[in-house]
């Protein structure tokens, strides 16, 4: 599954238009997905003040607006978030089990630490995509808001004693963002090993990187998708073109 940078459909989260006061959730996943989910939107009511209207924000592109004009028609009301309330988890462990030979395998999510680019090349060329300069690349993972990864760790059983034996590590799936640090964040580049899809992975990358970015007080998430993973990304509470507004592309005309 992938998330082509050069594509037409505009996807933000269902849950931004939530009428409660308090988050709920639209997501439709695995039963893995279904558990990230619940945590995702406790974690989130934690940080929401009880009776914060979240219709006091102001519409989706007011809401874009207000990060681009120094003065915005619409009111804006910033919920006050105290420091020890935003607790960012690096790494997450999605998936853990042990071989029968004793090796520890486990999958693990992380939102920092750097991403090998020709790893990723490597990563690029199991799911098709056609490669790009390792240089573009590697500057676009340098300026991006956050790196996504999802790495498979294997701990095989130590052969001397106490000495453990080495840990190997193998890039499985990335995804990244890009944002202007305060309003806005758009994903991009969504990959998962086809080796390791069909098991919700995807579906967890994505959920992981949303709750990261709404812990960082980033509100107005979006994405463009191929037509053939729009359904998937319907499925994790994205909307295709709300409220009317439309993606939109220029090209170089030669």
């Amino acid at each position: 599954m992938a998330c082509c940078s050069t594509v037409s459909f505009l996807m933000v989260p269902h849950y931004y238009w939530c009428s409660s006061s308090r988050l709920t959730c639209n997501f439709a996943c695995s039963s893995y997905c279904s558990s990230v989910a619940s945590s995702f939107v406790n974690a989130l009511n934690a940080v929401v003040p009880e009776k914060q209207d979240l219709r006091t924000k102001a519409g989706l592109w007011d809401s874009i607006r207000s990060g681009l004009l120094k003065t915005s028609p619409t009111a804006v009301t910033e919920p006050e978030i105290k420091d020890d309330e935003i607790e960012l988890e690096d790494e997450v462990v999605l998936v853990e089990k042990v071989q029968t030979d004793g090796t520890i395998e486990k999958i693990i999510f992380a939102s920092s630490g750097e991403v090998d680019v020709y790893e990723l090349e490597l990563l690029c060329d199991k799911v098709g995509w056609p490669r790009r300069p390792p240089s573009k690349v590697a500057a676009a993972l340098k300026n991006s808001y956050m790196v996504a990864s999802l790495h498979l760790h294997r701990q095989p059983p130590s052969t001397d004693g106490d000495i453990p034996a080495p840990e190997k590590r193998e890039l499985i799936g990335m995804a990244r963002a890009t944002s202007d640090h305060a309003f806005n964040a758009t994903i991009w580049d969504v990959l998962v090993d086809p080796l390791y899809q069909g098991q919700g992975l995807g579906k967890a990358l994505v959920e992981q990187m949303v709750r990261t970015l709404l812990r960082r007080d980033i509100g107005n998430i979006t994405l463009f998708a191929d037509a053939q993973v729009v359904d998937f990304y319907r499925g994790l509470g994205f909307e295709s073109d709300p409220e009317g507004i439309k993606g939109m592309f220029w090209y170089p005309r030669y």
